[in-house]
């Protein structure tokens, strides 16, 4: 694999989220090019702008929960979607591109290449 960077720019305006997700974990995993390598890094940076038009379907945008689970008895947290885009209005993508991804140590390499833009 060449070591060239290749930028993806992504328009979120009036994409759903899930959809919007699946469409930027195939592009961070490079599984749209032609030489592509599980094991590689394929070296892509994804650019999604417009996010603040977002669209999510039926009634998520005030259902939906986002769990996390520290461990210990009791270590369940839960957060809704409109309290988690308040601290970082990208962190719903963002959590849903990396449960897209292999739990491997790649993921937080092609993690670190994903930029959201209002």
């Amino acid at each position: 694999m060449t070591n060239k960077l290749k930028n993806y720019d992504i328009d979120a305006g009036g994409k759903a989220l899930g959809r919007l997700a699946s469409e930027v974990a195939s592009l961070l995993r490079g599984k749209r090019e032609v030489n592509y390598t599980p094991h590689l890094d394929p070296m892509i940076t994804v650019r999604v702008f417009n996010f603040k038009n977002i669209v999510l379907t039926g009634k998520k945008g005030t259902q939906k929960i986002f769990y996390h689970y520290s461990g210990y008895q009791g270590g369940l947290k839960a957060i809704k979607y409109p309290d988690l885009i308040k601290k970082d209005f990208g962190r719903g993508l963002k959590l849903a591109v990396l449960r897209m991804l292999n739990k491997n140590r790649l993921r937080a390499k092609l993690m670190k290449r994903l930029t959201i833009e209002k």
